[in-house]
């Protein structure tokens, strides 16, 4: 199954987010079921920090299930970014939060039911938090899979 989400601010809770910003994610379950392969597209986004698979309808803010992106300990990046923010693929072991332990059958069922979302987080590196575009430490764009 192919799964895929439009990201942009309007979606993004408890308040919409105006940001130029916007992206894409796709999701593609491998035909054994035991992998995701996953790409995030964005465009015009500033300073984007981290990409989260979350947890949560359309109408919540949910957990963080898997770590997108960046891998490890790197961080992100700064200045405007308009590409392929990250591509790879992740298994039940990546798992973390509300679905740690869980197979991966139990993450596709959630996705089909409407119940995640991926959220694009942007950090300036500077305080004050939330001081505009580029700086959604929370999250800047969100998109519901389907």
């Amino acid at each position: 199954g192919v799964f895929t989400a439009a990201m942009d601010g309007a979606q993004c809770l408890p308040d919409a987010i105006k940001t130029p910003a916007t992206g894409t994610v796709e999701l593609r379950l491998s035909a054994d079921g035991k992998k995701i392969d996953y790409k995030v597209t964005v465009n015009k986004l500033l300073n984007p920090s981290q990409a989260d698979l979350h947890i949560g309808t359309a109408s919540q803010n949910g957990q963080v299930a898997v770590k997108l992106w960046p891998p490890g300990n790197a961080s992100g990046k700064r200045g405007e970014f308009t590409g392929v923010l990250a591509e790879g693929s992740f298994d039940a072991a990546d798992f973390v939060g509300p679905m740690a332990g869980s197979p991966l059958s139990d993450l596709v069922d959630e996705i089909r039911a409407g119940n995640t979302y991926v959220n694009v987080h942007t950090y300036d590196g500077v305080d004050p938090p939330y001081s505009g575009p580029g700086d959604y430490r929370v999250g800047e764009i969100r998109g519901q899979l389907k």
